[in-house]
């Protein structure tokens, strides 16, 4: 198998998991490439603009600069699906159930490992957190896709993910120095705000009141 370089390739969204993982990683003094990975999805221009800002406000010369990757994702879920409609978007009774993207981690390290690949990069890291209900998101599923991504790409492949044993009320409180206020969590935006109505506008009020924390995020509706 070939070599590879130091650094990892991190799959960031903006939201809060991943901007807090993203400050864990730098604190162990590792390169890191931030890759977006752009399904076409309804909230995606709005996560983006917040993404950037947000890892400007990281200022570390190990950030490299964002990746972003194309991979539409309406020929899975068809055109009328509330991801990619905005329309019937899970608002904040319904179960987290409701808002899972079936194959979307699949998709995701696979676009990662590729990524990884052109880069000579060996380790991919995402902010999968305690508690994720979903097949795509445990230790055996992502230990099955380093290993066939290894095989396919003929270079060794890792997955990690460094916070699953964590909480998200955890992660807040034990990640000081993020610009919060710029982090992004909805998935039916109004402008560049978050809704204050759906399913993750929800769990983020929820985290930030457990936390203890003052919630600086501006609600369309508190």
């Amino acid at each position: 198998m070939q070599g590879s370089t130091p650094g990892t390739c991190v799959l960031v969204s903006g939201g809060l998991d991943s901007a807090l993982l993203l400050r864990r990683l730098l604190r162990r003094r590792t390169r890191l490439v931030p890759l977006y990975v752009r399904f076409g999805l309804a909230w995606e221009a709005t996560e983006l603009y917040w993404l950037r800002r947000l890892l400007a406000s990281l200022r570390s010369p190990r950030l490299a600069p964002l990746q972003v990757v194309d991979l539409p994702i309406t020929s899975f879920y068809g055109a009328a699906h509330w991801s990619v409609t905005g329309r019937g978007v899970p608002g904040a009774r319904t179960h987290d159930r409701r808002v899972y993207l079936p194959g979307r981690n699949l998709l995701l390290v696979s676009a990662a490992a590729l990524v990884c690949a052109s880069r000579r990069l060996s380790t991919i890291a995402l902010g999968i957190l305690k508690g994720n209900p979903f097949g795509d998101a445990t230790p055996g599923f992502f230990a099955g896709m380093a290993s066939a991504l290894s095989q396919a790409l003929g270079r060794p492949i890792r997955i990690l993910a460094p916070i699953r044993r964590m909480s998200k009320v955890q992660l807040i409180r034990s990640t000081p120095g993020v610009a919060l206020h710029l982090t992004f969590s909805c998935i039916r935006p109004r402008g560049r705000r978050h809704c204050g109505r759906c399913n993750k506008c929800a769990e983020r009020k929820r985290a930030f009141r457990l936390a203890g924390l003052a919630d600086p995020t501006r609600y369309v509706v508190a």
